[in-house]
């Protein structure tokens, strides 16, 4: 993620703002952590109803992890590959991929 990385919740960051792509990635860990704890959203107890927006909510995290994925492939693959961790990437993006299409998100 490079210049032109932009960043807003619309909660505690209503306007995007540029971010650097480590900060980028720190606020989405931070958003998605309040998402999946928000008992409205995400619910806890058996019976309780997913809200009419759940998988608009679903869709945006995904999307957004999916920018995550591809800057990592982008920018930092090279690296990856000189670690010899590039088979541990590809199969985390292939279940990611997977999921998503079975999920139909």
């Amino acid at each position: 993620m490079t210049a032109g990385t932009r960043w807003a919740d619309g909660v505690s960051i209503k306007k995007p703002k540029e971010v650097s792509a480590p900060k980028y990635v720190e606020y989405l860990m931070e958003w998605i952590e309040t998402q999946l704890d928000n008992e409205s959203i995400f619910p806890q107890k058996l019976g309780v109803p997913f809200p009419p927006n759940f998988q608009d909510v679903v869709k945006t995290i995904f999307k957004r992890l999916f920018r995550v994925y591809a800057h990592i492939y982008h920018s930092h693959f090279q690296m990856i590959m000189s670690l010899k961790e590039e088979a541990h990437l590809n199969t985390c993006f292939k279940h990611y991929v997977l999921f998503t299409w079975v999920s139909h998100i």
